[in-house]
């Protein structure tokens, strides 16, 4: 017993006098992103089409089966690095096209602003789309310390142009160089994990173009779905499994830096697959249009399911566990508050009213969702508003038509219930309401009226006064 005694007292000596256990070091992010990719595309998510490093991360981490963009790419990129809904700042609708000269507000207080004044190095690699024609919207100038990659929303895999220009840069250059877009990306996002320090923690905003249009990949990748009889499909799938290749070279830079542990890498996409020629970019697409959404309703451009619901997955090796989370949604302007938690960032300079929730109790312990609602969109022509498993789809142009879905029961969205249930109908587009009240006009609606009353203003071609003699009475 003294013998017991005396051992108790060393190891309460000990334990008063060791250091304080410290706090695990904030994690690295990894965000990827994908480019209209639809829903069922990727091998997790059951397709044929072959990404095993995406497969390997949804293995090891966690799918989210109901993760939520907004229906378009701007809008969604847009409230990745606001944490808040894109009709509070006029991009709810539409994209910014090559002939637009508007961007994100420069009032918003960005995701890259808020790490980077957390300490963070803040690199964007790949598509920024949220504003191009003044430098004020570009992402040196919201709080990225490096960027390379495209700014405008689609171009040319191979010349890197958009209407004959080059639409290329390097930290504010304009740069000219061969390659394929998918392959410089990740070579370049390679090359920035092997020469960081990471002794201070890395925020890689990796934003591939794969697999919007146009459609093109290197013969190698074409030659390993010859048995694809649509060649749209054929090289639509080539896109993906290229973007994947790359995917996997970071992963292997992160393992060799020793860093792969400390490590959150997020990856989904932008928006559904493209099912509507309407939405598939400037260029004409001849044929099929290739992406699959699954039994999912619509595509790109809409707020039912397909154009809205897209592939995502979580992967921190030890912190997010393995599995798939079936219930309860979660929505893109969530990763805001959720990463600036993990980074310990302030989110004091946010702008009000604020959106996102702190998902990462629920990703690290497969708690519920604290989500509730999913705001779709919000524009003067339609709303998408959900709440529990209650949807409204409301078309308020005339004619008018308002649907109502009970995703639980009906998740590919084939029964428009609103007869049966007008109360739920009611309480949502008064919900629909209210956010209409807080929001401002769209950007891209303005600039398009602008743009007609423009020509409208021009007068109309008179005959000169020759002419006028010898007209006939």
């Amino acid at each position: 017993m003294r013998r017991l005694r005396s051992l108790l007292a060393l190891s309460l000596t000990f334990a008063a006098t060791a250091p304080a256990q410290q706090a695990a070091p904030r994690p690295n992010i990894l965000y990827i992103l994908a480019d209209d990719l639809g829903n069922a595309d990727v091998g997790f998510q059951g397709s044929d089409i072959r990404t095993p490093n995406l497969d390997a991360l949804a293995k090891g981490g966690t799918t989210i089966a109901q993760f939520y963009a907004l229906p378009m790419c701007t809008p969604t990129r847009a409230a990745l690095m606001t944490g808040r809904y894109p009709f509070r700042y006029g991009l709810q609708t539409g994209v910014i096209f090559s002939a637009h000269t508007y961007g994100l507000p420069t009032d918003e207080y960005l995701l890259s602003q808020a790490l980077h004044d957390a300490g963070y190095y803040t690199a964007i690699i790949g598509k920024w789309h949220l504003g191009h024609a003044d430098r004020k919207y570009w992402p040196r100038q919201r709080g990225f310390d490096y960027q390379y990659g495209p700014l405008l929303g689609e171009l040319d895999y191979f010349t890197h142009q958009q209407h004959g220009v080059t639409d290329w840069y390097l930290d504010n250059k304009r740069v000219e160089e061969p390659g394929y877009i998918t392959t410089l990306l990740g070579s370049a996002a390679v090359k920035l994990v092997q020469r960081h320090d990471f002794k201070q923690p890395l925020f890689l905003y990796l934003a591939f173009t794969a697999p919007h249009t146009p459609y093109q990949a290197p013969q190698r990748y074409l030659d390993m779905y010859k048995g694809m009889a649509d060649q749209n499909r054929r090289v639509y799938a080539a896109m993906i499994t290229a973007m994947d290749d790359e995917i996997g070279k970071v992963l292997a830079a992160l393992e060799k830096k020793g860093v792969r542990g400390n490590t959150l890498i997020i990856f989904h996409s932008d928006n559904g697959g493209t099912r509507d020629a309407m939405f598939s970019g400037e260029g004409n697409v001849k044929g099929e249009l290739p992406p699959s959404n699954g039994e999912l309703r619509g595509g790109k451009g809409t707020v039912y399911e397909g154009g809205t619901r897209v592939p995502a997955l979580v992967n921190w090796p030890g912190h997010v566990p393995a599995g798939r989370r079936e219930e309860g949604p979660m929505h893109v302007v969530d990763m805001y508050p959720t990463l600036a938690g993990l980074a310990g960032a302030s989110m004091a300079k946010v702008k009000e009213p604020f959106d996102g929730l702190d998902l990462w109790p629920a990703l690290s312990t497969g708690a519920p969702s604290p989500r509730t609602e999913v705001v779709y969109n919000i524009e003067s022509f339609r709303a998408g508003v959900r709440e529990g498993n209650w949807k409204l789809v409301w078309k308020t142009t005339l004619p008018a038509k308002v649907e109502l879905f009970d995703l639980a029961a009906d998740p590919y969205e084939k029964t428009d219930v609103s007869a049966q249930h007008p109360d739920e109908v009611l309480k949502l587009e008064q919900r629909a309401q209210e956010l209409a009240t807080q929001s401002v006009p769209s950007l891209v609606m303005q600039t398009e009226l602008q743009g007609i009353l423009k020509r409208l203003a021009v007068p109309p071609a008179l005959p000169d006064e020759e002419a006028l003699d010898h007209m006939t009475p």
